[in-house]
């Protein structure tokens, strides 16, 4: 029973995502999504997308990844994609998270989730590459679907976007081409600022 308790008081702690706000608005513009809803939409992107990552990987790893890679928002925050200032102090928070929040479980299943954690945060796997493809696809393809509301709210630019995007290719040749023309569509459209 105690194992079941810890295992319960992990999944109700990670409850908690559901009131993380993020910047990127919802398809509708009616309200910005929160962490739960991003996880589950890159789930469902790794189940579908699978096939477009540059090796062969295990989907089950990469939904087991993007299910918990945000789960350090609930102590951290979460901290805007372009936001300079809160990267700077981002790992330690998150770090610092991590530690309290996978504590929670039984100590092996702790384990296996920190370092599922880490090996997406420092993209040490086929898996981590592919899933950190769709952590960054998603956004984009929700800004380009409400017109860029939040990079032009923001000010994104051109250049902060291609720089975050530096591994996308290692990733998803495929899905990086997909960004790109993203990319493109909306500097023309003036959602995204051109340098």
């Amino acid at each position: 029973m105690e194992r079941l308790k810890k295992q319960m008081e992990f999944i109700l702690e990670l409850d908690k995502l559901k009131k993380i706000q993020r910047q990127t608005y919802l398809r509708d513009e009616s309200r910005q999504e929160n962490d739960a809803e991003h996880s589950w939409h890159l789930a469902l992107m790794a189940i579908l997308l699978s096939e477009y990552a540059n090796e062969p990987v295990d989907t089950l790893k990469v939904i087991e990844m993007v299910l918990i890679h945000d789960a350090v928002e609930i102590d951290a925050g979460d901290t805007y994609a372009y936001d300079e200032k809160g990267n700077e102090s981002k790992r330690e928070r998150e770090e610092k998270a991590a530690n309290r929040i996978f504590s929670i479980l039984p100590k092996e299943q702790g384990e296996r989730f920190m370092k599922l954690w880490l090996e997406f945060e420092e993209g040490t796997s086929s898996e981590a590459r592919f899933a950190n493809v769709l952590d960054k696809i998603q956004p984009m393809m929700l800004n380009d679907a409400t017109n860029g509301r939040a990079w032009r709210e923001h000010q994104v630019k051109e250049t902060q976007i291609r720089k975050r995007h530096d591994a996308t290719p290692q990733g998803s040749l495929k899905l990086w081409e997909y960004a790109d023309e993203l990319i493109k569509r909306n500097v023309e459209k003036g959602n995204i600022i051109k340098e």
